[in-house]
């Protein structure tokens, strides 16, 4: 039986229309700030949009900051974070997920307890130790410090992705003479993408959007685009034009990012793996 159409408006396209809503309002917002000149964002007449838009904000950005150059920064840290984390916890989580070893389980709930507890207490030891090290205020120190608290998370992410795969997988393919490693990397790997996509996502996002470690084990070397866009706000004045214009910039290779892979992120775990 057909749902009918006010119903199916009421309980469903609206509430749906709501919700995108207050997750796109902030952006929208945040578009039309970074167009509107500077002397009109403080002016006690509201407009939705600017009279006047101009790309002043984002000149000045790259003028007056050298924002390009923070954006090497983020990607450099956050595209080798993503690389390393995928490295290690794609060749973990198949080996906890496909074999039996003493501590297995321990280490797994290790794994996830690490994520229980805020990433601020590790700030001391690395700061420390990466100073013993002389690796302050380098992309190395960043690197190796966001990967203390994603490459647990998604081992264990990953585990329960590679689970879901038979091992009758393995097994075939071994069978008609793959070593363990080629089944893994001709055979399990790519019915696993959609997992391992959505773990690279997760975790660039995080090494992109990260500000506390940034801030603390960066200087004036290496500088990502959270710490740049926090020096925007002063103890008695808010760059606000500059501000929201950076947060825009920020938020492109993302986007870009999530363009790319979107099918990998929707396609079926075993589409097409498994002949009829």
């Amino acid at each position: 039986m057909k749902k009918r159409p006010l119903k199916s408006l009421l309980t469903l396209h609206i509430p749906v229309l709501i919700i995108v809503f207050f997750a796109l309002a902030p952006y929208i917002w945040m578009f039309i700030s970074s167009i509107t000149p500077e002397k009109d964002l403080y002016t006690k007449i509201f407009h939705y949009f600017p009279e006047h838009p101009t790309t002043e904000n984002y000149t000045r950005i790259f003028s007056k900051i050298n924002f390009a150059s923070n954006i090497k920064d983020s990607l450099i840290v956050a595209f080798s974070t993503m690389l390393l984390g995928l490295g290690i916890s794609v060749t973990a989580s198949y080996s906890f997920s496909r074999f039996r070893f003493l501590g297995r389980n321990y280490l797994l709930i290790q794994f996830l307890v690490i994520n229980m507890f805020p990433i601020v207490l590790l700030l001391i030891p690395l700061f420390v130790i990466m100073r013993f090290l002389h690796i302050l205020d380098t992309h190395f120190a960043l690197i190796i410090a966001y990967s203390t608290f994603t490459i647990p998370f998604s081992t264990w992410m990953m585990t329960s992705f590679f689970n879901a795969i038979p091992r009758e997988m393995d097994e075939s393919a071994m069978v008609d003479g793959c070593t363990r490693f080629t089944a893994m990397t001709r055979i399990i790997i790519p019915i696993a993408m959609p997992g391992i996509a959505a773990t690279g996502i997760y975790i660039f996002i995080t090494a992109w959007n990260e500000f506390l470690y940034a801030a603390i084990l960066t200087g004036n070397s290496v500088k990502t685009i959270p710490v740049a866009l926090q020096n925007l706000i002063g103890e008695y004045e808010i760059a606000w034009g500059l501000l929201t214009a950076g947060g825009v910039v920020s938020a492109i290779p993302v986007i870009i990012l999530f363009f790319f892979i979107q099918k990998r992120l929707i396609s079926g775990m075993t589409a097409g793996a498994v002949k009829a």
